[in-house]
């Protein structure tokens, strides 16, 4: 049997399936997952388009999204603005926070 490996930047094809990736993976709470999904979505909008907006080599983002890579704070921040992504704060219910 041969199996391929799952590639989910090939179904973040539009911006509601994108921004419902994303809340989850912020909802799950995973530092890591979330730079993981930052780098999926790059991948999924074109690296090289951008590693033009953020001014930062294509090969440099692959490798600062790759598991197990922490990468950089504003790179990722660059990352995120050129993917049009707005973060925004929220007050934590100090319920949930604690459960």
């Amino acid at each position: 049997m041969k199996t391929t490996i799952f590639d989910i930047s090939k179904y973040l094809d539009n911006q509601e399936i994108i921004e419902e990736y994303l809340n989850q993976v912020l909802a799950d709470g995973d530092n890591d997952e979330f730079i993981r999904a930052i780098g999926h979505i790059a991948k999924a909008k074109g690296m090289s388009e951008i590693a033009k907006k953020t001014g930062l080599g294509r090969e440099s983002l692959y490798k600062a999204f790759s598991n197990g890579v922490k990468p950089r704070f504003d790179t990722v921040l660059k990352v995120i603005n050129a993917l049009g992504i707005k973060l925004q704060t929220a007050k934590i219910d100090t319920l949930t926070a604690t459960s």
